[in-house]
């Protein structure tokens, strides 16, 4: 792994946390740390030792309180859309990843954080948090994808609102819309998440990627055309040493030890 300046990568297979480490601008997104990141993951998908990350922000204050403005305000038009591309494609490869990705939100989750956040497969915040796109506030739209996911988390009206005002929720309201997945205090965010973590790292890790992969695409096609995708990959894992392995341990009431194969 590689030595960033933005970003800490801590592995304990199977659990791997990356934080984003500029408290002092509330762990705002620069180009730089966008591509410690798409570095940081692509390295992790890699490593066949590492199932679950749990994503964060450093400090008490911030998962990832947005852009960076200082770079923001000097974009013209072919640097815009070259910023934009490169924080879909780092979003891209975390929700195509193998990887299952869950998002720590211990603070503010706002436009990009925000983006980051619904690109990850699950999403954990703290009681504290405040997540909104507040990019019309700075006279731009959201660019990492929030047009696009937001209406497929909460809807297209609640999505239209929440992006059309640059209004900031707690994490309450987040997670009554289907937002946020979960809500805890601050000091039960973490061992929340890792205990999440670690019971999703203890299954089947062939399947767990396989039924992520489904889900996703399933998001994208008919119906007919969803289901056609399952029952292939359900077909593909009936021969996997995975599944001889867990129906054995299951006949047998012990646990199963998955190879991943």
């Amino acid at each position: 792994m590689a030595n960033y300046e933005n970003i800490l990568v801590e592995i304990a297979a199977p659990l791997a946390t990356v934080t984003v480490n500029r408290p002092k601008v509330l762990n705002a997104l620069n180009d730089q740390t966008i591509a410690e990141l798409d570095s940081a993951f692509a390295s992790l998908e890699q490593n066949d030792a590492v199932r679950v990350v749990l994503l964060t922000g450093s400090g008490e204050k911030a998962f990832i309180a947005g852009a960076d403005i200082n770079e923001l305000k000097v974009c013209d038009v072919p640097a815009g859309i070259q910023k934009s591309i490169r924080g879909q494609n780092l979003l891209h490869r975390i929700e195509d990843s193998r990887l299952i990705v869950i998002a720590v939100i211990n603070g503010f989750a706002l436009g990009g954080g925000c983006e980051i956040a619904m690109a990850c497969d699950i999403r954990l915040a703290a009681e504290t948090a405040r997540l909104g796109q507040p990019e019309v506030v700075l006279g731009i739209i959201p660019g990492y994808g929030g047009t696009q996911r937001l209406p497929r988390l909460v809807g297209r009206g609640k999505a239209k609102q929440l992006i059309l005002s640059g209004e900031m929720i707690k994490a309450a309201e987040a997670h009554r819309i289907g937002l946020v997945d979960e809500v805890y205090s601050v000091a039960e965010l973490m061992p929340k998440a890792q205990a999440m973590a670690a019971e999703i790292a203890s299954k089947g890790p062939y399947a767990v990627s396989t039924a992520k992969r489904c889900i996703n695409l399933g998001l994208d096609v008919d119906l007919k055309s969803g289901l056609e995708y399952e029952y292939t990959q359900f077909g593909v894992i009936c021969s996997t040493s995975d599944k001889t392995e867990g129906c054995a341990a299951f006949l047998e009431k012990r646990p199963a030890k998955f190879s991943g194969k």
